[in-house]
């Protein structure tokens, strides 16, 4: 949806925009609060929001289905346009009986792979012409950049057709050599397992599923990267090791050894990451990443995820690495302290 100059929250997201905050939260009784490199600032130029002033704000940027959406299932995942093109994904709730708004800024221009310092993997992944890719990591650690990157790498590159199915659509692209149609959950289709289910009579080549949330879409994901698509989604997993478990996990025991078969033959490969602070206090992503191959395969199909961390640490000629290898990498690079390394590593030993 579009955002008018009479909107209460036009101010206050068009200067959150140009001052490349990457999230504003609205809540009632505090001034707006800008997220930026990870550190929240209360606006207090601005007056604190009473209850019916935010209700009011909210209304106005919501057409009556998405206002009457908010009203019965107390929540919603929406977009918003700024006159000048900016974008932010939102999402309005209730707290304590009042509503609360936050808004992630979604920058105009897609960044590159190299912008990103992006693993030598992900470069390897948008080549291939079929196969699972996730991207994981906590909420807010830019795995829709990384991904939007990565479609914007074939999109420049390979005649394609891209399909991604989106709640909300965030980046906006520009079909170049490739051709791409961007659906919102709510308006372009009704559930993500409907969407799913007809995306392959659309003559996709490549899928992006914006997440995926249950049993129904993360089946139905494994079968699109099973009939020979190219398909990118996103779980909130801390590891590659723990991503593999959350989806083996998340079907009933009966189905768990036919669903590490399919696994094993269908995935490509993990990019987990996180944010951490830089010595300039800007902040950068420390990844992990998990390439499948043999010995990958094997592991997951004997169930042997525990030892999946070995093969990442004693293959980095196949563009695998642990988190730690990343961090010590970036502490020789000069981008992190080795205190910050100490604080986000998994076997902090290593660097004392």
């Amino acid at each position: 949806m579009s955002l008018s100059k009479q909107s209460g929250f036009f101010a206050i997201l068009e200067e959150a925009a140009k001052t490349h905050v990457s999230d504003v939260h609205f809540m009632v009784g505090k001034p707006p609060i800008f997220r930026l490199n990870g550190v929240l600032y209360p606006q207090e130029a601005h007056p604190a929001y009473t209850s019916a002033k935010l209700l009011k704000c909210i209304e106005e940027v919501f057409n009556k289905e998405q206002w009457d959406r908010f009203n019965n299932e107390r929540e919603l995942d929406a977009s918003l346009a700024l006159p000048d093109g900016g974008r932010f994904r939102i999402n309005v709730f209730w707290e304590r009986g009042n509503p609360a708004m936050a808004a992630r800024f979604i920058p105009q221009l897609i960044p590159t792979l190299e912008d990103l310092i992006a693993p030598e993997a992900a470069y390897d992944f948008v080549k291939r012409e079929s196969g699972l890719v996730m991207v994981t990591g906590p909420t807010g650690t830019g795995k829709s950049t990384l991904l939007a990157a990565m479609i914007e790498q074939i999109n420049q590159t390979e005649a394609r057709h891209i399909i991604t199915l989106e709640d909300p659509v965030e980046f906006m692209y520009e079909s170049k050599k490739s051709i791409i149609a961007q659906r919102e959950y709510g308006s372009d289709f009704i559930s993500f397992e409907e969407g799913l289910k007809h995306v392959l009579r659309q003559d996709p080549d490549v899928i992006l599923v914006g997440e995926m949330r249950n049993l129904e879409t993360i089946s139905a994901t494994l079968t699109l990267a099973e009939t020979g698509h190219l398909v990118f989604t996103t779980l909130h997993t801390n590891s590659a090791a723990e991503t593999i478990d959350r989806i083996i996990d998340v079907f009933p025991p009966a189905q768990q050894a036919q669903i590490r078969l399919q696994l094993s033959m269908v995935l490509t490969g993990v990019i987990s990451q996180i944010l951490i602070p830089k010595v300039d206090g800007m902040l950068i992503a420390a990844h992990e990443v998990l390439v499948n191959n043999t010995a990958i395969a094997n592991l997951i199909t004997e169930s042997k995820i525990n030892q999946i961390q070995n093969v990442l640490y004693s293959a980095p000629d196949e563009h695998m690495n642990t988190l730690d290898q990343e961090l010590r990498w970036l502490v020789q690079e000069g981008f992190i302290t080795k205190e910050t390394a100490i604080t986000y590593a998994r076997n902090k030993e290593i660097f004392k």
